[in-house]
């Protein structure tokens, strides 16, 4: 019986592996750089020769391996077609047949997000519940949804892009993807801050935030430390941002009807306080037959990527 099995997740800047057990146990986790340069080309060789090197320092024989899974930042079908990684330089390419060539070890890729919220299904906040949806809220709103069990990929691997889901027909800046008055404008940790400015230049009240301003920290976490302690004007932010999320998971709930919302992200170390923002106004918007969902905070972290992957060879 094969004993081990590898999770990659790919980003920008560094990519962390991981050697597992089939129970989910880590065994052992590294990094190595990501380098970019001649479009990428790179990348899946030195990802390659990290695994195979680290094999052979644990004297694990490739029978004993149940293969590599590895999670991409960009959108890929379920025959592991990357369909342009555009921060890696990447256009289209196979990256099971590429990898999988290079290790002689059977490979199954994924998009980073949906890859992640396979982890936490697996062993993190939705651990024990097979339909869910994780919303990472960091400087953009990343998102993946499970059914059943399995990542929703879509026809070209961009199902689950939560965080584009159209949320405000009068927003006059432009979203990162081109759009406007997309989720992730406000419920990000850069939305909060949109939010928080936006309220502190309509009104003359007092806040700790216009300090934080004035010195330069105004950040999402500044925010909800200041909704903490009781301060009006950071509440009414913390309830638009509970508004924009709520309805944004009502509108996903009316698709999928998922038992359970796992938030994680920089802006989910808000902790508890976040959930209950999010739940107030999702209950308000939801269909009933979907009310009844939970909201729990990510448990995994950075290694969420890693967990997802190795969870993908494992299907």
């Amino acid at each position: 019986m094969s004993k081990y099995c590898f999770g990659v997740d790919l980003g920008g800047t560094t990519v962390k592996i991981g050697l597992f057990d089939p129970e989910g146990n880590v065994l052992e986790k590294w990094e190595i750089p990501t380098r970019k340069e001649d479009n990428g080309s790179k990348i899946l060789p030195d990802i390659a020769k990290s695994v195979l090197d680290k094999t052979e320092e644990k004297a694990i024989a490739k029978e004993d391996i149940i293969g590599v899974g590895i999670g991409v930042p960009g959108p890929v079908d379920d025959n592991g077609v990357v369909h342009k990684a555009v921060n890696l330089g990447w256009g289209v390419m196979n990256i099971n047949e590429t990898l999988g060539s290079l290790l002689q070890i059977p490979v199954k890729a994924g998009n980073d997000a949906n890859v992640a919220a396979l982890g936490e299904m697996w062993c993190g906040g939705g651990k024990g519940c097979t339909n869910m949806v994780l919303a990472t809220l960091g400087t953009g709103v990343g998102g993946g949804i499970i059914i059943n069990g399995k990542m929703v990929t879509g026809a070209t691997g961009a199902g689950g892009e939560i965080g584009h889901i159209h949320i405000e027909d009068n927003e006059p800046d432009a979203c990162g993807c081109g759009n406007h008055g997309c989720l992730e404008q406000y419920a990000s940790a850069t939305g909060v801050v949109r939010l928080a400015e936006r309220k502190l230049a309509s009104s003359t009240q007092d806040s700790v935030l216009r300090t934080a301003k004035a010195e330069g920290s105004l950040s999402a976490k500044a925010v909800f430390d200041a909704v903490k302690e009781g301060d009006a004007l950071a509440c009414e932010v913390a309830e638009q941002f509970g508004d924009y999320l709520g309805k944004g998971f009502a509108a996903i709930a009316g698709v999928v009807n998922p038992e359970l919302f796992v938030l994680g992200g920089g802006v989910s170390k808000a902790g508890e306080i976040l959930c209950e923002y999010v739940s107030k106004y999702y209950t308000k918007y939801v269909f009933h037959g979907s009310k009844n969902a939970q909201f729990k905070l990510a448990t995994l972290g950075n290694d969420a990527g890693i967990y997802g992957a190795a969870k993908l060879v494992l299907e």
